[in-house]
């Protein structure tokens, strides 16, 4: 990228105005782009500031392509082929003289083409404001204080601060890197991530040479940084690309396709049957352009076009109840999986618990040091022994306070929990010190920080080195085996001594007991080196453990006996200590009180191809795993997924990604989730709790219940109005519906109760049930039973309805038609209620308690009192009042279908699923 080129740049009044470097940042000195930038890096821009560069570059965001533009949902509408059938039917009426005739088939076209417009709209509208919330934010310092803003907001100037698992909001020239490493494959093709640095590269240096750059798109795998915004939106390295390449394909879900696949079914099936109608009503001497006529609309009546704007409708109606209940949805695929997950591996931290972490337990060579405060910080007090204690006065407990504050990339405001920045088990820290007046900034700036060692999974820990004397001194902190491990002495109240064999056992002991007691617990440990490139993890002094308290969520309980009923199993996978996940575990509802249980240890998926397959049977069978890393969380999903389980997994770190989108169902944290953890995520926790999953898998299982019972409805009226014709055909008698009232049928008793069964609240009872066979298509036998049964039904009652007509009442064939319509019409109306789940009432239902079916089957009804009575349309349509003798007829014929299909329902039955 030429930066020289694209400085971010307007002019205005004559003038330009240039707030970008004026040569390559990554060639220049980090202190020389500030400058230009006209920027401080302590400080940070103010709102002044911000607001002008805001006006002069515009919102950090790159060009994106109009997705759904109007005229391209309208042309969409028309490239049906059954759309082309329903012109030529209407070009074949205007040719023969029925002018009327082929100007209401083009009004039925345009008329379905607004309504799948309007519906269509309204999902796209709505999947597009659900993307506005899950957007990508950025932690800056403005006004001299740490925020959180929306990249979006980010100007040239802007001083970023980074941490593992971010995603770089714009192109930034770094003034810190603490072995910060970023993934630039988006950019570069390179898998490794890209160690960075501070230092200035050549002006000509390739994208992957610019060490001193990290750019807009890209993520930081490991460490820690600050840089400064050098370029934003379409400025940016990333900017440049998305100029030039088109945006990918919209996704197309399972779900789409299987609805695409029956869709395609039926067209040969139908095509079928109403070529052979056609020839046979033709051979029996029946107007030939009738019967092609009839066949055409036929067509279109009996293949359920409407199906893919009435599943995205549900779908995107579905995302907006998650949306409302703490859940956002990034793929809309993920819905209909939901339903069908069976095992949910969820994170402990956060998710099962308040992850509101609170310093209890300081553990010291001299003995325990209880910490009593309340949740809003109040003063509180250090005690042991039964005496109150004075940070001052105790100089190890005092050593503790200040490495928890030194070692830390959290920071501490006044005001609500919420305001707080960073990790909670850092917040956590900074408020044990905060007791004891013992602050981060105070700190620093007698200690000023030199170099910072990020914490690495691997190791397990964290170190930072200030300057102290003309040395420096070493802040470490990390897990109690792994400090202790490094530890070679332990601080004492008369100072440092060696540590013997029998200490280590005695303090992982200690160790132990706090993690039983459900404590997570920290080691803390400290030295002092000549020089800040010394190795941090070495020849440690043991300060003692660290016990913070975090209370499991109040309605996980409910929650995990709510799985339990559902056929979910739900397994807690978990870094922390295997004592700790067992006591949280109890306290939960996973393991019974005093029940005998162990937790799996990570290294035990370490290489899935090397265990028996009694290991294996172990491994699928246990519930609880302590000290798993992001790889082994990987295997364990594996694992299940060869047994044939759809599994979603939590993660909230940038290593949790591959878990993430391997797994069937990726949740990821809203709060403490990083950014990384996010993309690759299906679904977001807004308020990371456990709860909201089980109410995701719920809206999942009523949504492809919903889908699936208005395929059910739509198929099963279609079917009936194929019998109709085809039986009258075969029969030799007079068609019981003409042409144009099949459209009319088709646009009004189709379309609007199938939309109001597809935003259904669902079955009170629908996490009672097992989960679904993710390999169960949309429609089982049991569905097309039905289909065919509830056809059947309506059929007979219109043509025992036109039979009365015709024989017992001797009405003419116009008022005999007009009978026939209103029955098949009516049935179809009362079928929706038939759709009710098995093992539910007439009157107790979630079909009846559905309000949008009752405004569906008023509209319904409204609309056929029109089209028999309303002057103009009856004439187009060919109806006629029918007289008091027959809609008597009309209301008990089309009662029958309804009522033998809820004697049908009231069955005894052990199934509880709809249809």
């Amino acid at each position: 990228m030429n930066m020289s080129a694209n400085k971010n740049s307007v002019a205005r009044t004559g003038e330009e105005i240039t707030l970008a470097p004026k040569a390559e940042p990554w060639a220049q000195d980090a202190q020389q782009v500030l400058e230009e930038l006209k920027v401080s890096r302590d400080a940070g821009l103010d709102d002044t500031e911000i607001h002008r560069r805001r006006e002069l570059h515009g919102p950090n965001q790159l060009h994106q392509k109009r997705k759904a533009t109007v005229w391209k949902l309208i042309f969409a509408q028309f490239k049906s082929i059954i759309v082309v059938l329903l012109a030529a039917a209407a070009a074949v009426s205007v040719a023969l003289g029925d002018v009327v005739e082929g100007i209401a088939i083009v009004g039925v076209i345009f008329i379905n083409a607004a309504i799948g417009f309007v519906t269509e709209w309204r999902a796209v509208r709505s999947m597009e404001a659900l993307r506005e919330l899950s957007r990508v934010s950025a932690k800056v310092r403005r006004d001299g204080e740490a925020q959180n803003i929306p990249a979006e907001d980010l100007v040239p100037g802007d001083i970023v601060l980074l941490e593992g698992g971010d995603i770089v909001a714009a192109d930034l020239r770094l003034l810190e890197a603490s072995k910060l490493q970023a993934n630039e494959s988006a950019l570069t093709g390179e898998s490794v991530p890209a160690s960075k640095s501070i230092k200035p590269v050549a002006a000509d240096a390739e994208i992957s040479q610019r060490t001193c750059m990290l750019f807009k798109g890209t993520t930081v795998t490991r460490g820690s940084g600050e840089g400064v915004v050098v370029a934003t939106g379409m400025g940016s390295q990333l900017g440049e690309i998305a100029a030039m390449v088109e945006e990918a394909e919209e996704e197309i879900t399972p779900l789409e396709k299987r609805l695409d696949r029956l869709g395609h079914k039926l067209v040969w099936v139908t095509l079928g049957i109403v070529v052979l109608m056609a020839i046979s009503g033709i051979l029996a001497g029946k107007d030939f352009y009738l019967m092609i006529e009839t066949a055409i609309a036929l067509a279109v009546a009996a293949i359920p076009e409407g199906l893919p704007i009435v599943a995205t409708m549900a779908l995107a109606r579905g995302m907006w109840r998650m949306s409302r209940r703490n859940v956002l949805i990034n793929r809309l695929s993920a819905v209909e999986t939901l339903g069908a997950t069976g095992i949910i591996c969820t994170d402990k931290t956060g998710t099962l618990t308040e992850n509101r972490l609170t310093v209890v337990r300081y553990a010291f060579e001299s003995g325990d040091v209880q910490v009593e405060s309340s949740s809003k910080g109040e003063k509180s007090a250090f005690t042991g022994g039964g005496n109150t204690l004075d940070p001052e006065k105790e100089p190890v407990l005092r050593a503790a306070l200040e490495v928890g504050a030194l070692c830390n990339n959290a920071e501490l405001r006044d005001g609500d929990e919420e305001e707080q920045v960073g990790d909670p088990l850092e917040v956590a820290l900074l408020r044990a010190a905060a007791l004891a007046e013992v602050t981060r900034s105070e700190l620093t700036r007698e200690q000023p920080e030199e170099r910072e060692e990020a914490f690495d999974a691997d190791v397990m820990m964290m170190a930072t080195f200030h300057r102290q004397d003309g040395k420096f001194r070493v802040a470490v902190k990390g897990a109690g085996e792994a400090v202790l491990k490094v530890s070679s002495h332990v601080l004492t109240t008369e100072g440092k001594r060696e540590v013997t064999e029998e200490d280590r056992q005695r303090w992982q002991e200690r160790n132990t007991k706090m993690a039983e007691d459900g404590l997570r617990v920290l080691a803390l440990a400290t030295k002092t080196v000549e020089s800040s490139e010394n190795k941090p993890f070495e020849g440690l002094a043991l300060i003692g453990l660290v016990g913070l308290l975090d209370p499991p969520r109040h309605d996980v309980r409910d929650s995990i006996e709510q799985c339990r009923k559902s056929g979910i199993r739900v397994i807690m996978v978990t870094g922390d200590q295997p004592e700790t996940a067992l006591n949280v575990a109890r306290e939960v509802g996973l393991l019974d009180q005093g029940a005998d249980a162990h937790a799996i240890l990570g290294r035990e998926l370490q290489d899935p191809e090397g265990l028996s397959e009694k290991q294996m049977k172990d491994i699928r069978a246990a519930t609880i795993f302590a000290r798993v890393s992001p790889k082994q969380k990987l295997n364990l999903i594996n694992i299940h997924q060869q047994a044939g389980a759809i599994v979603a997994m939590t993660g909230d770190g940038v290593n949790d990604a591959p878990a993430l989108k391997k797994a069937d169902i990726g949740v990821a944290m809203g709060q403490r989730g990083t950014e990384v953890a996010r993309e690759a995520a299906d679904m977001i926790l807004k308020d990371d709790a456990f709860s909201s999953i089980v109410i995701a898998v719920r809206h999942g299982r009523v949504i492809f219940d919903n889908i699936r019972r208005f395929v059910v409805y739509l198929i099963s009226c279609n079917f009936s109005e194929i019998l109709v014709i085809g039986v009258a055909s075969v029969a030799q008698m007079p068609l019981p519906i003409l042409p144009l009232q099949i459209l009319f049928l088709n646009l009004v008793t189709d379309v609007f109760p199938a939309l109001a069964l597809g935003m259904g609240e669902g079955d009170p009872q629908v996490m009672e049930r097992q989960p679904r066979d993710p390999g169960e298509p949309v429609l089982a036998k049991r569905h097309w039973q039905t289909i065919v049964g509830y056809g059947v039904l309506i059929t007979v009652s219109v043509l025992s309805a036109f039979w009365i007509a015709l024989e017992v009442l001797h009405m003419n064939a116009e008022h005999a038609v007009t009978v026939s319509f209103l029955v098949l019409a009516f049935a179809q109306i009362w079928h929706v209620f038939n759709l009710r789940g098995r093992g539910t009432t007439l009157l107790h239902n979630d079909v009846v308690r559905n309000p949008y079916v009752w405004g569906a089957v008023g509209l319904c009804v409204l609309l056929l009192l029109a089209a028999v009575y309303m002057p103009g349309l009856s004439n187009v349509l060919k109806l006629s009042h029918p007289g008091a003798k027959g809609w008597l007829v009309v209301i008990g014929l089309s009662m029958v279908p309804l009522v033998v299909g809820q004697l049908l329902k009231s069955r005894p039955t052990t199934r509880k699923t709809p249809g």
